[in-house]
């Protein structure tokens, strides 16, 4: 069985050999029928102020995904995160389009309104907590505090799909095996939203067509912190030695959905363009967002 490198990192992202007892909220409450009128109205606020979510097209073609074997221990961020991506894989993808950037809070909020879904009882205590916050501010974030699910059923009613793990990484890396997303250059504040806290009861998010200088090769935003994302492929710890070179999707079936590019409570080893995370399809958390995919004819 192959090991995991611990590391310190605050978010709930899973190392796949590792089985681990999470404070799931599964619980979820209908905000149309059974919330205050004072919320609902602030929802609707939000859904109201919510901006287009532009695309961007990556084109077909060979790139790097993962990290490569060495001979030696790299303590840098060169080394494996850990070695569920290795080895360094030569990987062929379609052309498709991905989201420039994070799906935001406004256009998640409107869709549930607009489909009467359900929305986790964890972000509509956000919202209530954070009434001092203008709504424009809140509209502008990354949506959070839903599940995998929530993310797959919101893409697909737009006539999207969740980016395969492998598009995620070509999307954040580029076609050179890029180490971060901006580059080789180690995070910093102006680069990308990590390794803070909760302050005053409020979240450190910032909207998701911010932090311009941290944009990836292709032009998207926050593919490192910020909100770490969801995508289509469930975890394997051995997947990367088996895949195929064209077009993976990731194993049939397994426990837990990959979650890429780390979030504002991560360290900056987990905004590696290579690093792999997951969670439980169930779990949710302020700490994971997501953004679509859609394949191109």
């Amino acid at each position: 069985m192959k090991t995991c490198r611990v590391r310190p990192c605050a978010v709930p992202l899973l190392c796949f050999v590792i089985t681990m007892s999470l404070p799931w909220n599964v619980g979820l409450a209908t905000v149309q029928s059974g919330a205050p009128g004072a919320l609902s109205a602030r929802m609707e606020t939000i859904a109201g102020l919510a901006a287009p979510a532009p695309m961007v097209l990556i084109p077909a073609g060979w790139f790097l995904m993962g990290t490569a074997h060495v001979g030696e221990i790299l303590l840098g961020f060169e080394g494996p995160y850990d070695d569920t991506e290795q080895p360094q894989r030569r990987i062929w993808l379609d052309a498709y389009e991905i989201d420039r950037d994070e799906v935001s809070l406004g256009n998640y909020v409107a869709w549930v309104l607009r489909a009467s879904r359900q929305i986790d009882p964890q972000l509509a205590g956000e919202i209530a907590v954070m009434r001092r916050l203008p709504a424009e501010t809140l509209s502008a974030w990354p949506a959070f505090h839903l599940r995998w699910y929530d993310a797959d059923d919101y893409c697909r009613s737009l006539g999207k799909r969740l980016p395969s793990e492998a598009e995620w990484e070509k999307a954040a890396r580029g076609t050179t095996g890029r180490l971060f997303p901006w580059g080789t250059t180690a995070p910093s504040p102006w680069l990308a939203v990590f390794n803070r806290q909760i302050e005053d009861a409020l979240l450190p998010l910032a909207p998701v067509d911010s932090f311009v200088e941290g944009r990836s090769p292709y032009g998207l935003q926050h593919m490192a912190g910020n909100v770490a994302e969801w995508v289509q492929d469930w975890g394997g710890i051995d997947y990367y030695v088996t895949m195929p070179d064209r077009n993976p999707i990731g194993p049939a079936t397994g426990r837990y959905k990959i979650v890429r590019g780390g979030s504002w409570r991560s360290g900056p080893a987990m905004l590696r363009t290579a690093t792999r995370g997951g969670a439980p399809p169930m779990f949710s958390s302020s700490t994971i967002g997501f953004r679509c995919a859609r394949s191109v004819p």
